[in-house]
């Protein structure tokens, strides 16, 4: 299963952990994802979307 969002496609962004010695190590920032009941197409199912997602209104829970 993919770490990505069923709506709009954001995926983990890859950048530097510096420290302040200035060690740098790679790592990455997730999107913050919820699996949620939704309505898809005239049918229930459950979907992997963004917070942001949800919050904007492009998600029709399902009651």
């Amino acid at each position: 299963m993919a770490l990505a969002c069923e709506m709009c496609g954001k995926k983990p962004l890859y950048g530097n952990a510096i420290s302040h010695a200035h060690n740098v190590t790679r790592r990455r920032w997730n999107p913050n994802l919820r699996r949620v009941k939704a309505v898809v197409k005239g049918a229930r199912k459950h979907i992997r979307v963004c917070t942001s997602c949800i919050r904007s209104g492009r998600v029709q829970k399902a009651a």
